[in-house]
Parts: structure tokens; C-alpha cells; sequence
């Protein structure tokens, strides 16, 4: 420092700097093409927002200012070295501070500081601005799926990874993962449709461990934190398909949890709402009916793939010392009722969450029906989704009664 402190007092840094920049510009200039052409690849994206734009815009300026600063300081570094160096026979300095120099390198930290805060501190604002939304969607995590509940729409429902990626990811090269392309462990079995020009709030929360929800293209990022509710918005401006994970290590198969955001237009988004709503009541007014054994069984293989295979695997093997294994279980050839039960209530300090809130009681009965009948079990029985809601309806009474005597 004292030797960049001498070079300034000197003035032969100020007739090397003209050059050094120089030198510097011209060989950013002469970098070939092919070193920057992954460069939107490693960048910040631009994303499909006003807001996603502002943040570009931001990350840029600082990024810029920060070259400038690191630029100026090993500049002043190197030519002081070059040019007070012992060969030219330079003597050292004899003065141990400078103050002017001292004001200056305190004040002008501080000026780029406070350049650099205020237009950060505006887009900030920005972000945790929810005022005049126009609709508001609830995003619950879960190891390892997302739960979209539209609270002005009356929609709901899961989405997890593709099924057949899923199965793919389990049994490696041999399945053909290059039929998925660029896709591959990044699409879900339900998207998350949106309207575009629409100011969209978003509530995060989740129901066992903290997740964090993020879509880069929307620079939305917000962590999902069971019994907390934080919130971001956006408004998309493109119609498109925008692809996020969730950023927070949330146990084992986290990196298999993708987010996929559709964007619409608003006729459009009417109409799947629509759809939506009509097949959710078709769905209600049947899923009590009766069911044959095939039926059963090819339903429940489907919400086994996307629920259960990736704890207790596609053929029912489990992971040793992590998840129990189906095949052969004493669950799963064991009571029928016990066996629903688990799947309703889950099982307290383990990783067998509870599934009531999660699967309907036609997707239960099926799931339970299949387990015990596939992966070599051979229980030869069946429960119906009637059955299933009994038990629910039980288990509901029960706590009920429960609670009526604490609080007596």
C-alpha cells in the first residue's frame, strides 16, 4: 500500500494508467468470439418480468462497478510494483500515512456504496410490493412435490416430476433417457397454468421440512417454511412454459422436485379453469363408486409412480436402511385396515408422512389395493374407496372426541 501510496504522490501512476486501460480494453476486444458465446448461459437470465428485467438491470450495474473497482485496485497494485521496484534503483518512502490519501479512499468506498444501495433498495421495495394483486396462489412444499391451491379460483392440485421420468431416473441409461431431451427430470405430471399480464401473489409455506420455491425467469426465489407464510408476486409478460426446482436442500431425491410454470392468455386461462373445475366435480361425484380388482390395480400403479416410487421404489424394493421395501412387507400382506391406516395417518417419527390430505380416498383404496397385490405380494384382497372414507370419518371422530375431552 505504501508503494501505491508513493506512486500517486509521485504522478508516475497517473502517466501508466492511460496505458494500462489501454491494454486492458484492447485485449477484451481481441478475446475471440467463442469465449463469450456461453456467456448468456453463465449470466443472470433476463427473465419474461418487468420486475425479472429491473433485477437484471441491477445485478449488471453492480457487476460492472465491481470490474471497475477490481480493475482500479490491482491496476494501482501492479503498476506500483512495476514502477517502484528495486531494480530502477527507487528508494523507499520515508512517510508512514497520508491523510488526504486516507480521506479519499474512506469517502469514495462510501460514495459507491450509497450509488449502489439506493437503486438496490428501490427494486427490493419492489419485490415485497403485493398491493393491487389480481390473484393469489398458495404454493405448499412436501418431499418431494408442490401443491398449487388458486384461492380466487376454487383449483387445486399436486404436481410432482413426470411419472415416466420418475421411472426413468430409477433405472438409468437403459430406459432411453435421451427420449426426454432437455426436458429430462425437468417436467411435471401437472403445470402450474398461469394468465400473462396478470399481478399473480404468491403465498409459500410447507408442510414438513423448508423448501424454497424458485422460477428464474420470473426472479421469483421465496423459501417455503412450515407454519410461516412469505409471499412475492409477478406479472408475466410472455406467453411461454418457464422451468424452476426447488433451491433448498429438502432431503434425499431434492434435486428431483422441478417447478413448471405455464403462461396463458386470459381466454385461455378461462378456459383451462374451467376444465379444471368441471373435471374436479366429475371426479368427486365417482370417486366413491365401486371398483374391480383390474381397476384398482391399474389405477393405484399411477399414484404409486407418483407418490411412492421414489422413497420405497418402482418395483417395491425400497432403499435399505432408508425406506422399507413393499414386496414381501408385513404391512402389505398383513390387516388390510392397518395397512390403510399407515397410508392415512402416516407413521410419527418416520418419513411415512401422512397421505389423507394428499390423496383422495378412490387414490388411497387404490394405492393400498395395488401394493398388496403387486411386486410379488399376493394378498388377494381389495379395499374400496367407501372403505377408505369410513376409516377417515372415524379417525375425524375420533380426534374430535379427543379434543372435546382436553378441553373439558
Amino acid at each position: 500500500m505504501t508503494m501505491a501510496v508513493n506512486a500517486l504522490r509521485t504522478g508516475r501512476l497517473a502517466r501508466c494508467l492511460p496505458g494500462c486501460l489501454q491494454a486492458v480494453l484492447g485485449t477484451a476486444l481481441l478475446m475471440p468470439a467463442v469465449a463469450l458465446a456461453g456467456w448468456d448461459e453463465l449470466n443472470m437470465t433476463v427473465g419474461v418480468t418487468d420486475l425479472s428485467a429491473e433485477v437484471h438491470s441491477l445485478h449488471m450495474r453492480i457487476f460492472w462497478i465491481c470490474c471497475l473497482i477490481g480493475a482500479g485496485v490491482f491496476g494501482v497494485m501492479i503498476a506500483s510494483m512495476f514502477l517502484h521496484r528495486k531494480s530502477r534503483g527507487v528508494k523507499p518512502a520515508t512517510f508512514h500515512e497520508s491523510t488526504k490519501v486516507e480521506i479519499v479512499w474512506t469517502v469514495v468506498p462510501l460514495l459507491i456504496l450509497v450509488a449502489m444501495a439506493i437503486p438496490a433498495a428501490k427494486v427490493l421495495i419492489k419485490m415485497e410490493d403485493f398491493s393491487d394483486s389480481e390473484m393469489s396462489i398458495k404454493v405448499t412444499g412436501y418431499q418431494w412435490r408442490w401443491h398449487y391451491d388458486y384461492l380466487d379460483e376454487g383449483i387445486a392440485f399436486y404436481s410432482a416430476l413426470a411419472p415416466e421420468q420418475d421411472l426413468a431416473r430409477q433405472r438409468g441409461a437403459e430406459y432411453g433417457l435421451e427420449q426426454f431431451g432437455d426436458a429430462y427430470l425437468r417436467d411435471v405430471d401437472n403445470e402450474l397454468v398461469v394468465p400473462t399480464g396478470v399481478k399473480i401473489r404468491f403465498l409459500n409455506t410447507a408442510a414438513d421440512v423448508i423448501h424454497s420455491w424458485w422460477v428464474p425467469d420470473l426472479a421469483l426465489k421465496k423459501d417455503a417454511i412450515p407454519g410461516f407464510i412469505n409471499e412475492n408476486w409477478a406479472t408475466i409478460n410472455e406467453p411461454g412454459v418457464y422451468r424452476g426446482k426447488c433451491a433448498e436442500l429438502c432431503g434425499r431425491d431434492h434435486g428431483f422436485m422441478p417447478i413448471v410454470v405455464r403462461a396463458v392468455t386470459p381466454e385461455e386461462f378461462q378456459v383451462w379453469a374451467d376444465e379444471q373445475r368441471a373435471s374436479a366435480m366429475a371426479a368427486a361425484e365417482t370417486q366413491h363408486h365401486p371398483r374391480d380388482l383390474a381397476t384398482l390395480m391399474a389405477s393405484g400403479e399411477g399414484v404409486y409412480s407418483a407418490n411412492c416410487a421414489s422413497c420405497h421404489q418402482q418395483e417395491g424394493q425400497g432403499i435399505p436402511g432408508i425406506f422399507p421395501a413393499i414386496a414381501g412387507s408385513d404391512v402389505a400382506t398383513g390387516n388390510i385396515e392397518d395397512h390403510v391406516a399407515m397410508v392415512l395417518h402416516g407413521v410419527d417419527g418416520t418419513a411415512m408422512t401422512a397421505w389423507s390430505g394428499a390423496l383422495t380416498d378412490a387414490e388411497i383404496a387404490s394405492v393400498v389395493t395395488y401394493q398388496r397385490n403387486a411386486f410379488g405380494n399376493e394378498a388377494g384382497d381389495s379395499v374400496q374407496p367407501l372403505d377408505v372414507r369410513a376409516m377417515r370419518s372415524t379417525a375425524l371422530n375420533d380426534a374430535n372426541e379427543l379434543d372435546l375431552g382436553v378441553s373439558r
